[in-house]
């Protein structure tokens, strides 16, 4: 029974079934963990002495809600040098999710309706049902590709919005060129807005980011440091597109999140000059080595950024075969926490290559054991 006090918009979803996950590894001696999306390198060190230099210089306030200038003018000056937009304004937010969470609430109506591609980004559903609004999941088995038609047969008089987020989670899967184009363009015909979460952008393994703000102007588009320098503790984001959706988006940070915290503001205009180009090498080559060491076996659509793989169970549901996964000490994560379906299970290669090389021994023992009975 729901306590008295509880609202009832909490009711509509449930906790994240990757904590479940994360509160099991730590109960766990020397668990196989290829459940953590989050990256294995260190915060690149000048990012880290830029945060402990604004720490010990006393810049430790609150600074403008829309961010302090020294990140905020230099990220304005990234955008407008990429899209060239007369009407793109970025601000700073406690991280791409407090992004999301302010770009519902500005955008999202009770009542009004939200496609999302599925398999999907945790955050996404309960999101959209938390300020109200229902979520159109569109089906994109078993390749992970947009159909345009049936997205365009989606929309409907109530739709307020169309989510995309790639390099995707959990499949690791990068939209094609025509994909994102022809998303684009379908959105501004229709007058749908599209928030684009671009997140992952520095980890395209095989072909440039693109992104569909190139082709419509009034992309909405959330961005952050936390994936390209590790920087996840940290909750450092931004967000970018049409001044009328930003500055209501700055109204409701100065009564929610405030502002990102200052230090790390200083720190991520440092981050900004930083290569990460090491680091996508590095993801490139333990992508090889994962899909290498597992595509014999198991369906599996080869992930071209981020640094996730969505692996079909070769038996049983997704949940079933990562009980047994567990009971072998290797952590993953249910495909059913992402999706309506329950069929695939969600790797992450953000690991050491000595624990991913041990996790594709036992993912190959677990297929052939059922292959053999």
């Amino acid at each position: 029974m729901l306590h008295p006090w509880i609202a009832q918009r909490t009711t509509t979803f449930d906790s994240s079934g990757i904590r479940k996950v994360f509160d099991l590894a730590a109960q766990m001696k020397d668990p196989i963990n290829l459940s953590i999306g989050q990256p294995d390198f260190d915060v690149p060190e000048p990012v880290r002495l830029a945060c402990i230099d604004a720490i010990q210089s006393r810049k430790n306030g609150y600074t403008l809600t829309q961010g302090a200038p020294v990140l905020r003018e230099k990220l304005q000056q990234r955008v407008d040098a990429e899209f060239g937009h007369a009407d793109r304004k970025v601000f700073v937010t406690s991280g791409t999710s407090g992004g999301l969470v302010l770009t519902m609430l500005s955008l999202v109506n009770p009542g009004d309706e939200v496609i999302i591609f599925d398999p999907f980004f945790v955050m996404y559903q309960p999101l959209v049902s938390l300020v109200g609004g229902k979520s159109v999941l569109i089906d994109t088995y078993p390749d992970f590709r947009i159909d345009l038609n049936r997205v365009a047969d989606a929309i409907s008089p109530r739709t307020k919005l169309i989510l995309l987020n790639t390099p995707a989670n959990p499949t690791g899967v990068t939209a094609t060129a025509a994909e994102i184009e022809g998303l684009a363009k379908l959105a501004a015909e229709r007058n749908v807005a599209l928030l684009s979460d671009e997140v992952y952008r520095a980890f395209c393994y095989d072909e440039p980011f693109l992104s569909p703000a190139k082709f419509n102007e009034q992309t909405i588009v959330m961005d952050g440091f936390s994936k390209s320098h590790a920087m996840t503790g940290w909750r450092l984001g931004f967000v970018h597109g049409p001044a009328a959706v930003i500055d209501t988006m700055i109204k409701l940070q100065q009564y929610t999140f405030v502002c990102a915290p200052q230090p790390v503001q200083w720190a991520g205009a440092v981050a900004m000059d930083v290569d990460v180009s090491l680091y996508l090498n590095e993801y490139r080559r333990k992508r090889d080595l994962l899909y290498d060491g597992l595509s014999d076996l198991y369906e599996l659509i080869k992930p071209r950024g981020a640094f996730y793989a969505f692996p079909k169970a070769p038996w049983g549901t997704g949940a079933e075969f990562v009980a047994e996964a567990i009971r072998n000490q290797l952590l993953i994560i249910p495909g059913g926490i992402f999706s309506q379906r329950d069929s695939h299970f969600r790797l992450s290669y953000a690991a050491d290559e000595r624990v991913i090389e041990r996790g594709i021994e036992v993912l190959r023992k677990l297929a052939k054991r059922q292959a053999s009975s």
